[in-house]
């Protein structure tokens, strides 16, 4: 069987492998590509995750796409309402027709003589191995194992009479309505969790080891709205998505310059809602503010499931699991019929993908990243990921728009591979990502470096990445273009 060859090879089918295909037919419209997508669909996070009120903590002025406006009048989108914007983007734009569902890529070779990369993945399905081979290899899978998420070994679990559950392996006959729910955890999923099972649960208490912050936010942007009723939706959506950006850039940096002054600013909002005492037990963390991510609850809908007494917060820790619930260090106990385990994810670099360059097998922890998306000594293979402090897909955007300056240079000089080299003696490595988040400090050292200064180091800064990624140049001393195509050998004159 022959073995199909593309200009360029996009890994995954969800926000960021959309987002490739689009940016290639734009920016590279000469390019062949195809998408190799593990599961049996497009969407990726926002298919995968099914558990109630799933939703974005971004907004959708931000987390959408640069060249699709949002024009939902929700800014905090629930997931549906997420996974059908991206279908309807792939099939407006024809990328779904460029998807090989049920493809999972195990590994990728790189041979310099050929300048292209042998990728092997296996159809889920049947077990099958099959070749591709591509110039250009971009891995659009996310941050995270989909296989399962963290979930850590309780005591006396196996006594426990009713169901255990983590969020991200939900199924839709997991039976809430007129139950008492445990959620363990304290981070985006249990916020999200608590205020919808509280709908219908008889009490869902939300316990946790510690506080985290968790902001308010409006799930309408009144402007945006306001906006698009009287302006063009590209540019309704352009002005709110630069208001939000701009806003998001200003507290974050606000956030590390005077801590304690934002820090008060969370704790007195939540504080008008459920009082200082309770706001200073369970929503008040020894972190800064941005040393991890904050929760974000539209329309306080959190405190309010609170304050009307469906849902409760417990801090405390777990002794063990018994019978009928959760016993905890202080001696108090919960009971529970259903327990939901959202503890949080297990990250996992570029799918678990082999890598090997020349014969040599590469281990990407070794690597120091460049410009947040390719690796030392590494050709032609760049990754999507998102900031920390922002939405995902404003980081996947510039990343793919780079990508493709990148291709068109690399036919402009005729040469067909680009290596990032560590050539710089004053670089010293730092971790990966400046997060104090448990889910990240579980799986740093599976991940690359990065450097103390650039092209080497992650600013988390959307208006520098934009100079640097989009105007910045492409031949920066730190990338190495070689291994020019072979000429066409001339022809005689007769």
């Amino acid at each position: 069987m022959a073995v199909e060859h593309f200009d360029v090879l996009v890994v995954g089918a969800g926000i960021s492998g959309i987002g490739a295909g689009y940016h290639l037919q734009a920016n590279c419209p000469g390019k062949t590509y195809a998408i190799l997508e593990g599961r049996e669909t497009l969407g990726g996070t926002w298919d995968l995750f099914r558990y109630p009120g799933i939703r974005s903590d971004s907004d959708m002025y931000t987390l959408g796409y640069s060249f699709r406006p949002w024009t939902e009048a929700k800014a905090i989108a629930d997931g549906p309402a997420i996974l059908k914007y991206l279908r309807e983007t792939a099939k407006d734009y024809g990328i779904d027709r460029k998807i090989r569902y049920g493809h999972h890529v195990k590994t990728a070779a790189w041979s310099t003589d050929k300048a292209c990369w042998t990728v092997v993945a296996e159809r889920v399905a049947t077990g099958e191995r099959v070749s591709f081979t591509c110039n250009f290899l971009f891995m659009c899978s996310g941050y995270y194992d989909y296989a399962g998420g963290y979930a850590p070994e309780f005591p006396g679990t196996d006594r426990f009479k009713g169901r255990i559950v983590h969020p991200q392996k939900w199924t839709e006959d997991i039976d809430y309505a007129g139950k008492r729910v445990v959620v363990i955890g304290s981070g985006a999923t249990a916020v999200t969790l608590v205020p919808e099972m509280a709908k219908t649960a008889t009490h869902v208490t939300m316990l946790q080891r510690s506080p985290t912050y968790v902001v308010s936010r409006p799930a309408e942007d009144g402007l945006a709205n306001w906006l698009r009723r009287h302006l063009p939706a590209k540019l309704a959506y352009g002005i709110t998505r630069w208001k939000n950006v701009l806003f998001g850039l200003y507290f974050y940096r606000l956030s590390r310059k005077k801590p304690e002054q934002v820090k008060k600013y969370i704790l007195d909002q939540v504080s008008q809602v459920l009082g200082a005492d309770y706001v200073a037990k369970h929503f008040t963390p020894k972190y800064n503010p941005w040393d991890q991510r904050l929760c974000l609850v539209p329309n306080g809908d959190l405190f309010d499931a609170i304050k009307s007494g469906h849902a409760s917060v417990v801090t405390d820790n777990i002794d063990t699991f018994t019978e009928t619930g959760i016993r905890l260090k202080s001696g108090e106990t919960l009971d529970a019929d259903l327990v939901v385990t959202a503890t949080g994810l297990s990250l996992q670099l570029l799918s678990g993908l082999q890598i090997a360059v020349d014969g040599k097998p590469v281990d990407l922890s070794k690597t120091m990243n460049y410009k947040g998306m390719m690796y030392s000594d590494v050709p032609n293979l760049a990754s999507s990921f998102g900031y920390t402090n922002a939405s995902w897909t404003l980081k996947c955007d510039l990343t793919c728009e780079y990508v493709c300056r990148l291709l068109n240079h690399m036919d402009k000089t005729g040469l067909r591979q680009c290596t990032p080299r560590l050539i710089d003696p004053t670089i010293t490595e730092e971790p990966w990502l400046d997060f104090s988040s448990g889910y990240v400090q579980r799986a740093i050292d599976k991940f690359p470096k990065q450097g103390s200064k650039a092209p080497w180091k992650l600013y988390q800064n959307y208006a520098l990445d934009i100079m640097t990624l989009k105007f910045g140049s492409i031949e920066d001393g730190a990338m190495e273009f070689s291994n020019p195509a072979a000429k066409a050998p001339e022809r005689l004159a007769s």
